[in-house]
């Protein structure tokens, strides 16, 4: 009786992370931090109300949980978010933990509507940019990522924005050698004090 009395228990933590039936899984609980590990500026990143909120001085959030040992090389990610007036935040993909700067592995992926930085939302930033904001502030909106190969497809509420086959040999971005397709975490981007973006949703469907 005292095993059994410790099966819920045991059982959580595998619960948490469960794909859904289209197959995405939560990295995100809507509750913590719990799974991510932030560098220089903690305090840059909070949850109220069940909403990731990213406003301080330059921080990155990186994703060092149970799913796939943090660790992705193809996949969906899924993100719903909010950017307020003059905002710019980041997802960074196939990226690793930093003590600080900003990440020097894996790709950006913008996120910036009306910030005065002409790279807009769903970018790859300095690898392939988008100029055109594809969401408005102050509205809750969809942005997706897809890596397969060397093919990365962006979307903002179903809407592709980005689609760009890195070439063979690599040719990464004066000044970012590390922009390369890999493999590794997801990060979130905390750009500074005055930016405000918020996330409520933050997912992941592991591709083969």
């Amino acid at each position: 009786m005292k095993l059994l009395s410790f099966l819920p228990a045991l059982l959580l933590p595998i619960a948490a992370f469960a794909a859904d039936d289209s197959g995405f899984i939560p990295l995100f609980n809507g509750k913590n931090l719990d799974g991510w590990k932030v560098n220089e500026k903690p305090d840059t990143f909070s949850v109220k109300d069940g909403v990731l909120v990213v406003n301080g001085p330059r921080a990155h959030m990186f994703y060092d949980g149970e799913v796939k040992n943090h660790d992705f090389t193809n996949f969906h990610l899924r993100v719903e978010l909010k950017t307020h007036e003059n905002s710019n935040s980041g997802v960074y993909f196939h990226t690793e933990f930093q003590d600080s700067g900003w990440p020097n592995k894996g790709f950006e992926t913008q996120v910036n509507n009306t910030h005065g930085d002409p790279k807009k939302t769903a970018g790859l930033y300095n690898v392939k940019d988008n100029f055109t904001a594809p969401a408005e502030d102050g509205k809750w909106f969809v942005m997706e990522v897809i890596v397969e190969g060397k093919h990365i497809v962006t979307k903002v509420d179903g809407k592709v924005i980005t689609d760009f086959t890195e070439p063979t040999p690599a040719e990464p971005p004066k000044g970012n050698p590390g922009r390369v397709l890999d493999h590794g975490t997801f990060a979130i981007q905390g750009h500074d004090p005055v930016s405000k973006v918020e996330y409520r949703k933050i997912e992941v469907k592991p591709l083969p």
